[in-house]
């Protein structure tokens, strides 16, 4: 790993941020600070940028009418100058939540510290007075003060104090744009931190009190993933646990941290001991999802006076780069890991191409189909739509017309795979041997049959593309592609070959997902169906168009040609989904595959992605209609348009010299 990070750089524009649950003693500013202290240390060993606290964690949330008390706010502030003295070397932002005296009278305030500064006091916008919450009886609300207005001091004390005092200051930490806002900010129409996103900021802290009732917890999570999901950023939300008092709540001491709508880390609740959770935000993520989203930015023009909020660059500067991250890489980002996940998944997929293929066969008046069935994962699961989409629509599946087209490197186990299930299934099965027209195409074009080039292998596939459009217009019916989105991400098709048909329904299903459709689909048939579909899936992926091995096995293994789906839909998703570069996609993929793939294996299979990727557009230009069933899909006509003679040099870059003569060759 240091070697890679050595030579292609490190983790960058990952944002190390902590939420903080510390043991409260209600009253005890002096107790509160001590615990404050111990989990800001704790923060700052695991190389945090930025600790957030609960609100009003200096006192206790819940010291009700004491905090009426002016020695009660005293110790409070003297809370603050210790927590600021004692952690005055440690290269950490600190906010913690307290009561702020100010102008006669009180704020609910989330403090900013730096190296024993204050940066900036926020004070709570949104004061609620319903239910078991009567705040109003304390505290005042802080929209009142302009950011742009620093007039007025702040006093901690007379060597403690700032003039920055607004609900509408954003803190710059290492490059990084942090907006605040505290407990019921968040549950408003209108939160705070929504215009503070659109102002700029990339991560909001949340300081909370939020005790529990029966399922508040999981409402709580939701409402944090949408905000975090519609202001497209990072939110980390601390909340207040054990120690506050039960007089009449309790308080199971809450922290999430979400990106973009994603829960990325969140702590065990109802624990009586301190808690820390720390984990990396994504920023160059989030970034891309702005830009690419232009309704965002329009949204943020008509919506935001954007000089009413000010930016504070705190003295906290420091670059985002690491050689690690704290967060798990999943190595199989369009496959959910969680079983319940996955089956939702796949019911979803599953719909959105039946109901597809539907529009298409009604809007055609075409009541026929046409396969190429291989014995293969693509053509099984486009052969199991087809079957559903006929059952929905009530025609009749003898309308589904599957072609087996015995090949020079067909293999008994797919071909007899293929008939069986076409069989099982109760379509109409034709068998064409291409060997026959290949040979004789051959001798035509004055080809060597022993030379299993691209020639040999393409001219079976345009063959197999021919035969199926000709049947097609003899039944009236139409072709059914059965190519997937790795597939088109490689241009592991033969131009005007498997690459083209009439409707393409595998189009935006990345391989890694289509072995787990195909394996959905067996718990719907019965156990005949059910081993069939499960030998299909257990059978190497391979186009068959080298001839077997002599004891008849499959002898052109694909993974073995352009390497391993895993890798490449992984190197795909993280191209397309975030718009990530080949160092920040080589590190990523090295976090997450290192027990599998050494570095050098990585490296080469993802300079051969980028290569096969730029140089193979043109197939995806001319691609057919297919349904859109995920965020990352190459259709021309939607979410992708790329030159088809974009260069690719400054993409893949490693292993530059060894491959540079073969870049301007194009495999079709």
């Amino acid at each position: 790993m240091d070697d890679i990070i050595k030579y292609f750089g490190a983790f960058e524009n990952y944002f190390r941020v902590a939420a903080a649950i510390p043991t409260v003693t209600v009253a005890d500013c002096y107790a509160n600070a001590n615990n404050i202290i111990k989990l800001i240390e704790k923060a700052a060993d695991k190389k945090a940028r930025l600790v957030v606290f609960p609100e009003l964690c200096t006192t206790g949330y819940t010291c009700a009418d004491l905090f009426l008390n002016s020695q009660l706010i005293k110790w409070s502030n003297e809370a603050i100058v210790e927590i600021a003295r004692r952690t005055a070397s440690l290269d950490i932002e600190i906010i913690i939540g307290a009561p702020v005296a100010h102008k006669g009278a009180l704020y609910n305030c989330a403090v900013a510290l730096y190296k024993g500064k204050i940066e900036a006091i926020i004070p709570k916008t949104y004061i609620p007075n319903y239910g078991e919450f009567y705040e109003r009886r304390w505290w005042s609300p802080g929209d009142k003060f302009s950011a742009t207005d620093d007039s007025d001091k702040v006093f901690i004390t007379d060597e403690l104090f700032t003039d920055k005092f607004s609900n509408k200051y954003i803190l710059n930490i290492s490059g990084v744009n942090v907006g605040i806002e505290i407990c019921e900010d968040l549950w408003v129409p209108i939160p705070p931190s929504t215009r503070l996103a659109m102002a700029g900021a990339e991560v909001i802290l949340n300081l909370s009190a939020s005790n529990d009732v029966i399922g508040k917890y999981n409402y709580l999570k939701k409402i944090i993933s949408v905000q975090s999901s519609k202001t497209i950023t990072g939110y980390v939300y601390a909340s207040a646990g054990f120690g506050e008092s039960s007089t009449d709540l309790v308080f199971d001491g809450k922290a999430i941290i979400t990106e973009n709508g994603c829960i990325i880390a969140q702590n065990e609740r109802w624990c009586t001991e301190p808690q820390l959770v720390v984990t990396d935000i994504d920023i160059n993520a989030i970034r891309y999802d702005r830009r690419h989203r232009k309704t965002y930015t329009d949204c943020a023009d008509k919506e935001v006076n954007t000089n009413q909020y000010v930016t504070i660059y705190s003295e906290n500067q420091a670059k985002l780069i690491s050689k690690d991250i704290l967060r798990a890489i999943d190595p199989m980002p369009f496959v959910p890991a969680d079983d319940n996940n996955r089956d939702e998944r796949c019911a979803e997929i599953t719909n959105i191409q039946i109901a597809g293929l539907s529009k298409r066969i009604v809007a055609t008046h075409c009541k026929n189909l046409v396969i190429g069935i291989s014995g293969g994962l693509d053509s099984t699961l486009a052969l199991l739509v087809a079957v559903a989409t006929f059952d929905k629509l009530g025609y009749n599946r003898n309308g589904i017309v599957g072609v087996t087209m015995p090949g020079l490197g067909t293999t008994d186990r797919t071909h007899d795979n293929a008939v069986k299930l076409m069989q099982c299934l109760g379509i109409t099965h034709r068998e064409i041997s291409i060997v026959p027209a290949v040979m004789q195409h051959f001798s035509d074009i004055k080809h060597n049959p022993n030379v299993h080039d691209v020639t040999y292998e393409n001219s079976q596939a345009r063959q197999r593309t021919y035969l199926l459009m000709d049947i097609a217009n003899q039944v009236n019916g139409m072709v059914l592609g059965t190519g997937d989105l790795s597939e088109l991400a490689l241009g592991w098709a033969t131009y005007n070959g498997d690459h083209m048909s009439m409707y393409g329904i595998n189009a935006s299903i990345p391989k890694t997902l289509i072995k787990y459709l195909v394996s959905w689909y067996e718990t719907k048939f019965d156990k005949t169906c059910a081993a069939i579909l499960k030998d299909i899936i257990n059978t190497p992926i391979s186009p068959e168009l080298i001839p077997a091995n002599a004891d008849g096995t499959i002898k052109q293994k694909t993974e073995d040609l352009v390497g391993p789906y895993e890798l490449h839909d992984f190197f795909l998703y993280h191209t397309l989904r975030f718009g990530r570069g080949h160092d920040e996609i080589l590190a990523l993929a090295y976090k997450a595959f290192k027990d599998k793939y050494d570095g050098n294996t990585i490296c080469h299979w993802l300079d051969t992605f980028f290569r096969r990727f730029f140089s193979q557009q043109f197939k995806r230009s001319c691609m057919p209609d297919g349904p859109k069933v995920g965020s990352v899909c190459l259709s021309p006509r939607g979410d992708w348009r790329m030159p088809s003679d974009a260069s690719s040099m400054n993409f893949a870059f490693a292993g530059m010299i060894d491959h540079v003569g073969e870049w301007g060759k194009i495999e079709i």
